[in-house]
C-alpha cells in the first residue's frame, strides 16, 4: 500500500513541485524525471507513470518531481543547466528526510536505502547529468533505466550532448520513435558499448506498449 503525496521542495530558484508515492517497507528510493516541459512534459506523462509503478512494484519510495516551469515549480526552463541542479535538490531532500523517518520508525534497514534514477525522454537526458553528479559526490545511484533519451539532433532543432553512464545501465527505446529516432541513441551508446532494447514499432511515447516498459525493467531488475 503506497501513500500519494505532494510536496514544495526547496530548490535553487524557488519551490521544486514533488509528487512522492511511499512505501509501507522501503527498499529504495526511485527518483523519476520526465520529459520536455516546453512540449507538454509533465510528471504525470503516462511513460513516466509506468515507470514509477515498476519501481513501487520493486519495493520502492518513488517521486516525481515537476522541472521548473511546470505545475506548482518555480524558475524558467534552461534546458537541462538548472534542471540538474534542480533534481540535485530533491535528491538530497529525500536522502535527508527517508534518514530521518527511517531512524525515527525503529526500522532496521541500513542507510541509506538504495538510489534508483529514472527518466523519460528530455528527462532521460537530465538524468544522466544528475547520475555523473552524484557518482563524482561520492553517492552514485544503484541503477538507472533511461526510457526514449534525448541524445544527438532531435525534434524541433533542439540537440542533446547526453553523458555517459553505467554499463549495466538500462536503456529502452522505441524502433518507431519519431523525436529521438533510434539511430541517435545507438550512435550515443555505441562507443560506451552500452546496449539498447529495442521496442519493435514504438513510437516515442510508447503508444500501447507501455506495460513492456515494465515487463522490461522487472526481468533486468538488479
Amino acid at each position: 500500500m503506497s501513500r500519494h503525496e505532494r510536496v514544495l521542495v526547496d530548490g535553487p530558484d524557488g519551490k521544486i513541485e514533488v509528487f512522492v508515492e511511499g512505501h509501507e517497507n522501503p527498499q529504495g528510493i526511485a527518483l523519476i524525471a520526465h520529459p520536455h516541459p516546453l512540449f507538454g512534459g509533465t510528471a504525470d506523462n503516462k511513460v513516466v507513470t509506468t515507470l514509477a509503478r515498476a519501481f513501487r512494484e520493486r519495493g520502492c519510495i518513488t517521486l516525481r518531481p515537476s522541472f521548473r516551469g511546470v505545475g506548482g515549480s518555480e524558475g524558467e526552463h534552461d534546458h537541462g543547466d538548472a534542471e540538474t541542479d534542480d533534481v540535485l535538490a530533491v535528491h538530497d531532500w529525500a536522502r535527508a528526510r527517508y534518514a530521518d523517518v527511517l531512524t525515527a520508525s525503529g526500522v532496521p534497514l541500513p542507510p541509506p536505502l538504495p538510489l534508483y534514477l529514472a527518466g523519460f525522454s528530455f528527462g532521460a537526458y537530465v538524468t544522466t547529468r544528475l547520475a555523473k553528479r552524484l557518482a563524482a559526490a561520492g553517492d552514485p545511484a544503484r541503477w538507472l533505466v533511461l526510457v526514449g533519451t534525448a541524445a544527438g539532433h532531435v525534434e524541433g532543432t533542439r540537440s542533446y550532448d547526453t553523458e555517459a553512464v553505467p554499463a549495466d545501465t538500462l536503456v529502452i527505446h522505441g524502433s518507431a520513435d519519431e523525436t529521438v529516432h533510434l539511430a541517435n541513441v545507438l550512435a550515443w551508446a555505441q562507443p560506451l558499448d552500452l546496449p539498447v532494447v529495442v521496442i519493435p514499432g514504438a513510437d516515442h511515447f510508447f503508444h500501447r506498449r507501455l506495460h513492456l516498459i515494465r515487463d522490461i525493467i522487472h526481468r533486468a531488475w538488479h
